[in-house]
């Protein structure tokens, strides 16, 4: 993750000390959604750095409807915020009203909080839309001392969002989730350099690339990352990235020449 700057790493340090005995407290009392969207507007402002008389607000009118918070950053929507109180379980229907509210407005991010627990969600502009949950964190079990911790909470604070950080973190995730890592694994040139290293490493023996994706299919990898929308959508970005990197690579002709002996090679193999 990006590195926290040092003015922005020593507020996010003082404000977890701050208001992790403040939400204790509120839990205690079992405080009801306005105070606890009251406390979460403090915490916009003194922790994640938002001016809550410009960035924030709970006007925003979404088809005749308010929802509970909205973050704006040079009068642009960045985010919608739903709240509930502090010592309500969240689960993923709690954020159906404020997904539907950010696909109207084209908003790709959405943050269900109760004020301990921060839900981190990225709207897919797919037909249905969907929603994924890319981070969860208890804010009251954040260590000040841990460097990791801190850079989970710079992911959404105002500077990390004017660097796109979060969209960062989000794009990593993807790249190592199980999904995108079994679809790699059925590359073409994957399954080419797997094949290079089992011949290397047993000489006599022959293996073409459909027997080592068999092997994968059937044995290694696991069913669940194989089928699916996520597992097709996996496959369907690394086919489209090969595709645009053979486009920006032309071969030439020396290269094409080369590439029909070594095809004729393997063919007399």
């Amino acid at each position: 993750m990006a590195t926290v700057p040092k003015k922005v790493a020593e507020r996010l340090v003082a404000g977890l000390k701050r208001y992790q005995p403040i939400l204790a407290a509120a839990r205690a009392r079992d405080v009801g959604e306005a105070d606890t969207v009251t406390i979460i507007k403090d915490m916009l402002a003194d922790v994640f750095g938002y001016d809550k008389y410009s960035d924030v607000t709970s006007e925003h009118s979404i088809r005749g409807t308010f929802c509970d918070l909205a973050i704006k950053i040079d009068n642009q929507l960045q985010t919608l915020i739903e709240v509930k109180a502090i010592g309500l379980d969240l689960k993923d229907q709690h954020v159906k009203q404020a997904i539907d509210y950010a696909a109207n407005q084209g908003v790709d991010w959405v943050l269900l909080t109760n004020g301990i627990t921060w839900r981190v969600y990225r709207l897919t502009f797919s037909k249905p839309i969907d929603q994924e949950l890319v981070l969860e964190i208890d804010f009251c079990a954040l260590n000040p001392r841990t460097e990791r911790d801190i850079e989970l909470l710079h992911l959404w604070c105002k500077e990390g969002w004017q660097r796109s950080v979060l969209g960062e973190y989000h794009t990593q995730r993807q790249a190592l989730s199980r999904f995108f890592v079994g679809a790699m694994l059925q590359a073409d040139s994957v399954l080419d350099v797997i094949r290079r290293e089992l011949r290397r490493l047993s000489p006599d023996v022959r293996i073409d690339s459909e027997q080592i994706k068999a092997v994968l299919v059937n044995e290694v990898i696991k069913r669940e990352v194989l089928e699916g929308e996520k597992a097709d959508e996996a496959r369907k970005k690394i086919a489209k990235a090969a595709k645009t990197a053979l486009r920006a690579t032309p071969a030439k002709p020396a290269k094409i020449n080369q590439t029909i002996e070594n095809s004729d090679v393997a063919i007399s193999e």
